[in-house]
């Protein structure tokens, strides 16, 4: 989904206003005939890619044809350019991978990548820096308290859990981390000193199996724990599974489309999710009038 709003009526009348048939459109920005029929008839949207293309071709602004809310994240400058994760990826000698985890906030791009995306994309290196935060959750114009909270190494992603994931209940001691981080393992692999050296920040790494140990003992999903993922990648699944309130029915959330398996919620996360929805449904008397 493109980071623009698209209106497919908007395109339409703008191009009639320039007399173009859609065959003419479609051959301005390499598709077909019937592929802009389709747009203009919101039966399907352009890849974000085009949408410059299109603009162009309708000798329109493209902020004025497909606005976009908030400040650019990586997604956007990549579209803006004109150019598709493939292209991206050839920039920078690589699969797609590191460009799909910068744009969707689950690993930062290597400082190698920066400056030949950042001319690809037309824009300083630190402009796309700042939209990478914006990627991650950290908008750059936030104070230096909120870019703060937002936790990077694996010491301040446990704490971070510990002091909000764990309302009302019993918080788990290091004691406990440690047994089910080896318990996942299947070995001893970690004691209750290393994982205070994470928490205190005397440590700042840990191998693989540790981290997925982690994961298991404050039950989020592992690839929370991997290098540069950010707690607000939990947050917005939060928020994503809270936009289904709406169609709720029997106060349960039945299920989530799954975005892939490192980001799917666990079984306990979702428990969770629909204890608050319960909570939530009797707070909001019109959520049970449905649609």
């Amino acid at each position: 989904m493109s980071p623009r709003q698209f209106d497919g009526r908007r395109v339409r009348s703008v191009r009639r206003g320039m007399d173009l048939s859609q065959g003419e459109l479609g051959a301005k920005v390499g598709v077909s005939s019937a592929a802009v029929a389709r747009w203009e008839n919101g039966d399907d949207h352009p890849k974000g890619e085009k949408l410059p293309a299109i603009a162009a071709a309708l000798g329109q602004p493209l902020d004025d044809l497909f606005p976009h809310d908030g400040p650019p994240d990586l997604q956007l400058l990549r579209c803006d350019a004109g150019l598709s994760v493939a292209q991206a990826a050839a920039i920078i000698g690589a699969s797609r991978v590191p460009v799909s985890n910068a744009e969707s906030g689950r690993r930062r791009l290597n400082d190698a990548y920066v400056p030949p995306l950042a001319k690809a994309y037309r824009v300083t290196e630190a402009v796309l820096l700042a939209a990478q935060d914006c990627s991650f959750g950290i908008r750059s114009g936030a104070s230096p308290d909120q870019q703060a909270s937002a936790p990077r190494t694996i010491g301040e992603k446990i704490n971070y859990l510990l002091e909000h994931g764990y309302v009302g209940q019993e918080v788990p001691s290091d004691e406990e981390i440690a047994r089910v981080v080896n318990d996942h393992a299947g070995g001893p692999v970690v004691t209750v000193e290393d994982i205070v050296a994470l928490r205190t920040g005397a440590t700042t790494d840990a191998p693989e199996v540790v981290r997925a140990g982690l994961a298991e003992a404050l039950q989020v999903d592992a690839a929370l724990f991997q290098d540069d993922a950010e707690v607000s990648q939990s947050a917005r699944e939060f928020l994503e599974a809270i936009r289904f309130l709406g169609s709720i029915q029997r106060g349960q959330i039945l299920g989530l489309a799954a975005r892939g398996q490192s980001e799917g919620l666990s079984a306990e996360m979702m428990a969770k999710i629909n204890d608050l929805v319960g909570e939530l449904k009797h707070k909001l008397p019109e959520a049970q009038d449905g649609d």
